[in-house]
């Protein structure tokens, strides 16, 4: 006779749908929002090329990028959109193959799925992503890619160097 109980702790359970996940929702939500109101705000009262202030190690730089990250692969926008498509469909697929998924891996989800997002909402609706944030000698970036860069050092950090923390801590009993 099958066991019909449901589970008593969190190490029992499994994961739960994306679309009930408030924390992964919210925070992609916030990621998502936050890169397009910055990008929308550059466009709106900076011209291209335009940098605050003119130099220095930190400026706001409006440029826009037709490749990926640091301009490689420039010129091929329905590949990198449809790119953009299928990372953000495996990481969907990453979180419901997750059972227990923990704090830690689901902010780093979160993390690469607004800045998968986010970019993408850019090359469909322009072609081509904006950047803003120009630090040194590194190439112009925005927020998305700040996200993607931080979920893939976070993802990396909780799955390979400290797995445990991918899991969520066990209920203690009082």
């Amino acid at each position: 006779m099958p066991d019909n109980k449901k589970p008593n702790n969190i190490t029992e359970s499994t994961s739960i749908p994306i679309y009930k996940d408030w924390m992964l929702f919210m925070a992609t939500i916030l990621i998502v929002g936050f890169d397009q109101l910055t990008k929308y705000l550059v466009r709106d009262f900076m011209s291209y090329g335009e940098s605050i202030p003119e130099s220095g190690f930190f400026r706001l730089t409006y440029y826009t990028n037709s490749g990926t990250i640091f301009g490689l692969f420039p010129n091929i926008p329905v590949i990198l959109t449809i790119a953009s498509v299928v990372a953000i469909a495996c990481l969907i697929f990453f979180y419901k193959t997750q059972k227990n998924v923990g704090g830690w891996l689901r902010l780093a989800i979160a993390l690469l799925l607004g800045g998968a997002i986010g970019n993408f909402i850019d090359r469909v609706s322009m072609g081509e992503v904006t950047d803003f944030i120009d630090v040194g000698m590194w190439p112009v970036f925005n927020i998305a890619d700040s996200a993607i860069t931080c979920g893939i050092f976070l993802l990396i950090l909780v799955t390979v160097v400290f797995p445990e923390l991918s899991k969520p801590k066990p209920d203690k009993d009082i």
